[in-house]
């Protein structure tokens, strides 16, 4: 990218490109190219680990050269728009439309506006109808593949599960077809029935979904079932241990050490327990490994372990003492995300005493025992209060906890559990170290999402959600206590955008065309310009809230967790009788 460009934009130090362990290789040594991205910011993308297991995985493959993209700032499109520049690649500044595939990791509904975005930069048409053989296939993974229908206008494939393995074989199936299809010999229809044959991968524009006059999905066909795809042994599963130093601060400026995939609980409105089941865990000795490779090759001073339920990795304590041990001499601070407090019981120093005191994170979910039984949600307070005091007395100062609300069966003594569970936990700190400590607190709205036993639950309204915070704040007046509440708006279009069918597409296009961009950014989302896309598409949102019912097809049941839908049935049917 040229200087006088990079010199007229906010942060020009994201598009640069050229980091630390980039890989760059040959476009004339490799017969196949990928392009691989994250529809946000660069600071946000490169903090997620799936696209940095994907690079590393695709460039690991002598034929393949493999370029990352990013959602540029809103002064970069316009400078792309103005100068009539095609979005290119951050390695080569090589155009977008120019590679085989272009592969998005789609981590929220709420970046789908900023594919389309990507899309129009680059010289694409929007809709995969649209485009032959003469364009790149625009393929997508990650969370959000879940449910994959409200994209489905836009993508000509789908990665449901985890990726590293799938993407290898689609790589070999399209290198034998590429020249067949790029030459006219074989159409785009004959190329993804081909590829939707590898386990996880879904071709939309080869299902056709029907409705009845009340809108509501009736039958897929064919009716044909997509398996989520697993990694089996991920004890040898690729780790990128050459880790990648970005120019600019990132969101997560450190190194992660995925140890586990999948958990052993069963919280009823975790929708990641079913993206990453079964449960898989990594050696103490691989992971120890990938620390000391990943430290060795970028010099970052913090690790931080990441996986749905680190508490339960079997044998934490030794692997914190082992990472601890090995890194005390060259001030690498260690960092836990979300614990079990009964997982700091009787080893607090070896698990707290140790690590950078920046304040702990617990996630109680719900205010009281009941609710939280009807979540399923494993958490005793006994454990919580005996954890943090020691962590007080180990020398910590604040800590973070997490809490849901518009729950089923919620009343105002739900909501006032919340404010005293926080007030008991700011105040016993004045026992052990003088003044109360510092509780932050963040309250999200329950978003039934889909393979989760409360699909089938409505999700609370605007209005009653609202009424819920404003009771929150009229009856939190410590100061010690912050609440943060997540936009009311935005988790109404993430429950409607995750909850979705494929008529959602038209709502996203109108979107898009009105300008809607960076809708994860409080700064840039506006809900009035979603209300008018869902008034011309003709679409009701709140249709996708409502509570449905066990027996009803949804439009992500073609998707094969490996989880038997009886058993969320029988959960959902438990978390009803828990509520109340």
């Amino acid at each position: 990218m040229s200087e006088d460009i990079l010199l007229s934009v906010h942060r020009p130090g994201q598009y640069l490109g050229n980091e630390w362990n980039v890989s760059k290789k040959d476009f004339d040594s490799c017969s196949l190219s990928f392009a691989l991205g994250f529809p946000d910011l660069y600071e946000i993308g490169m903090s997620n680990l799936g696209l940095r297991i994907l690079y590393g995985v695709l460039n690991n493959i002598p034929d393949v050269v493999c370029e990352r993209f990013f959602a540029p700032e809103a002064d970069m499109e316009a400078v792309l728009k103005n100068s009539n520049k095609r979005l290119a690649s951050w390695e080569s500044s090589r155009e977008l439309i120019g590679f085989d595939i272009l592969g998005f990791s789609l981590g929220s509904e709420l970046n789908y506006t900023n594919v389309l975005g990507i899309l129009e930069l680059s010289g694409l048409p929007l809709q995969s109808s649209l485009r032959d053989c003469r364009y790149p296939l625009v393929i997508a993974g990650g969370p959000c593949a879940l449910n994959p229908e409200p994209m489905a206008d836009f993508f000509d494939l789908f990665i449901i599960g985890e990726a590293e393995e799938a993407v290898v074989d689609l790589l070999n199936l399209y290198r034998k077809h590429k020249d067949d299809y790029k030459n006219g010999g074989l159409s785009k229809a004959g190329l993804l029935l081909e590829l939707s044959q590898i386990e996880g991968v879904y071709a939309p524009s080869l299902y056709a979904p029907e409705y009845n006059d009340a809108g509501r999905l009736i039958k897929k066909v064919p009716d044909l079932k997509v398996k989520k795809r697993v990694v089996a042994n991920f004890d040898s599963a690729y780790f990128p241990c050459n880790w990648m130093v970005p120019y600019v601060q990132t969101v997560h400026d450190r190194i992660t050490l995925e140890i586990m995939r999948g958990c052993p609980n069963r919280c009823r409105f975790c929708q990641a327990r079913s993206q990453y089941y079964p449960l898989r865990v990594r050696t103490k000795e691989k992971v120890v490994s990938m620390a000391s490779l990943a430290y060795s090759s970028s010099g970052y001073e913090e690790l931080s372990l990441a996986g749905l339920s680190v508490s339960d990795y079997p044998g934490l304590e030794k692997l914190v003492s082992d990472l601890t041990a090995n890194f005390k001499e060259r001030a690498v601070n260690l960092s836990l995300p979300s614990l079990k407090a009964k997982s700091l019981l009787g080893n607090v120093s070896s698990l707290i005493a140790k690590i950078k005191k920046t304040g702990l994170t617990f996630a109680p979910e719900a205010g009281t025992q009941r609710l939280r039984q009807a979540l399923a949600k494993d958490f005793s307070e006994d454990d919580f209060f005996k954890a943090i005091e020691a962590a007080y007395c180990a020398g910590y100062q604040h800590l973070k906890l997490y809490f849901l609300i518009g729950l089923p069966g919620e009343k105002e003594e739900d909501l006032d559990g919340i404010i005293n569970f926080a007030r008991a936990a700011s105040e016993l700190k004045k026992k052990i170290k003088g003044g109360a400590a510092q509780i932050n607190i963040s309250i999200n709205p329950l978003i039934p999402k889909p393979h989760t036993p409360l699909q089938w639950l409505k999700m609370e309204s605007i209005d009653s959600v609202k009424e819920k915070q404003n009771y929150l704040r009229a009856h939190c007046k410590n100061k010690r206590i912050r609440l943060d509440f997540h936009n009311i708006e935005m988790g109404f279009l993430e429950g409607v955008l995750s909850r979705g069918d494929r008529l959602l597409s038209a709502v996203i296009l109108a979107a898009y065309k009105k300008g809607a961009r960076f809708d994860a950014w409080s700064s840039s989302f506006s809900f009035a310009r979603w209300q008018e896309a869902f008034s011309e598409a003709g679409v009701d949102p709140k249709r996708y809230l409502i509570e449905k019912e066990t027996s009803e097809i949804l439009p992500w049941d073609f998707i094969d967790m490996g989880i038997d839908k009886e058993d969320l049935i029988a959960e959902f049917n438990r978390s009803q009788d828990s509520a109340l």
